[in-house]
């Protein structure tokens, strides 16, 4: 199979690596990539929001199958103009993909389908957002109605920060909140797979969302995940298929938007039993590293029945028995305004451990002659390019093991002014 990936992050690399172990996989094009994924596929520079161009290169590669990672290309329709060229496309329709693109539109369809959800207010007028905080009162929770890149939300006690947020969001054109109220309990990421008509469901992941250890600061992308969950109640996979998405597939086919790609469903375990805090269309971004690192079935032939309407054929997947930690390695500065350009050393070293792999998110590499360091390649070094730089990945027997690879990765690596939780599986490693 020849496949092209879309995209630029480390998740991209997560599923560019897995695609590189399928012996199905004969040629692998990313576009635009980055330097880590150069390394297992041939980069292409290409708009990856242009579906045009994106089209005219899968149409040229002669792509069996492609694979759009981000959302942002998605919402922007690009996954219609590849399947409108001929192409086998793993992604949603611009249309199905507005489940991520407006949480107001999600909150529709979940209704709908009867959906277990926080309840919600849309607020599109300044003078509506303390109703609606008061509507609901602390903790605060308020996200903005369009893609924000993970850090659109704001959970907060206090009350004039919740204001500020909405404020800021309503500002912008078309800007709309959804206000709803809190969830309590822990929350857990699940990737369902569907090709439009079934569902298959991947092994539950939990992500960092906060900046620093203990859940304190901002909200980010995400700064680490683990997997697997040794906490979570027995027979949840199954709950969250039956009562979340089997109904939300069913609704959007119901609509004329059937949804084929990758259903990430944000759940809380709340006292009150599962619910949805958020859809998106397309898989999470850092929990995508450690569910594909225990991914034993192959992923080509997976995501190719998921585009062209085959799940039903597929044989159950296998999983690995081994735990997976990630943990990001982020630029001076994140998650907001970030400082880049700055070397980056140590990956080699960091791969060389066992159970360790580095995957490459805000990275780019710089012209040097003179460079000779491990990481150089062909005269040029690696440079920090962005909020989010790395994912290191450590894989072992159980939790305590894979947090111990993963974390003798990240203190390999240097990077100027970078930081990193130090507290990602820490708890569900100690069995709290």
């Amino acid at each position: 199979m020849r496949i092209l990936v879309v995209g630029t992050g480390a998740r991209e690399h997560a599923l560019v690596r897995a695609l590189s172990l399928d012996p199905a996989v004969t040629e692998l094009h990313a576009a635009p990539g980055n330097p880590g994924i150069g390394r297992l596929a041939t980069l292409h520079a290409v708009d990856q929001l242009d579906g045009a161009q994106v089209a005219a290169l899968a149409t040229r590669l002669g792509a069996d199958l492609v694979v759009v990672g981000p959302e942002a290309p998605l919402v922007a329709g690009v996954a219609d103009a590849v399947r409108a060229a001929g192409v086998p496309v793993f992604g949603p329709s611009g249309e199905a993909a507005r489940l991520e693109g407006s949480k107001a539109f999600a909150k529709d369809v979940m209704a709908a389908a009867g959906v277990p959800t926080a309840e919600p207010r849309l607020v599109t007028r300044p003078d509506e957002v303390e109703a609606a905080l008061d509507a609901f009162g602390a903790p605060y929770v308020v996200k903005e109605d369009g893609l924000a890149a993970g850090k659109g939300v704001v959970v907060t006690d206090d009350r004039d920060d919740a204001v500020a947020h909405a404020l800021a969001c309503l500002g912008k054109e078309g800007g709309a909140v959804v206000v709803e109220e809190y969830l309590d309990g822990p929350e857990v990421s699940l990737f369902v797979l569907s090709d439009g008509t079934d569902v298959v469901p991947l092994v539950p992941a939990q992500d960092f969302k906060r900046a620093g250890d203990g859940d304190t600061g901002p909200n980010t992308g995400g700064m680490g995940a683990y997997s697997p969950l040794p906490w979570a109640p027995a027979g949840l996979v199954d709950e969250v298929v039956e009562t979340v998405a089997r109904p939300t597939v069913a609704e959007m086919a119901r609509r004329g938007t059937p949804f084929a790609g990758v259903l990430y469903c944000g759940l809380a375990l709340t006292s009150k039993g599962v619910r949805v805090v958020e859809f998106n269309a397309r898989f999470g971004d850092p929990e995508t590293q450690v569910v594909l690192a225990r991914l034993a079935t192959p992923l080509a032939g997976v995501l190719l029945a998921a585009a062209t309407g085959r799940l039903g054929e597929l044989a159950p997947l296998e999983w690995r028995d081994e735990a997976a930690v990630t943990v990001v390695v982020a630029s001076e500065g994140y998650p907001g305004s970030v400082r880049s350009g700055d070397a980056i050393t140590g990956v080699e070293a960091a791969e060389a451990l066992p159970g360790v792999h580095v995957l490459h998110a805000g990275t780019a590499l710089h012209q040097d002659p003179g460079g000779d360091d491990d990481d150089a390649t062909e005269g040029a070094h690696l440079v920090s390019a962005g909020g989010r730089v790395l994912s290191v990945v450590g894989v072992g027997s159980d939790l305590a093991a894979a947090r111990a690879a993963a974390y003798g990765g990240v203190g390999r690596i240097a990077l100027a002014g970078s930081h990193h939780r130090g507290d990602i599986a820490l708890a569900a490693s100690q069995g709290s």
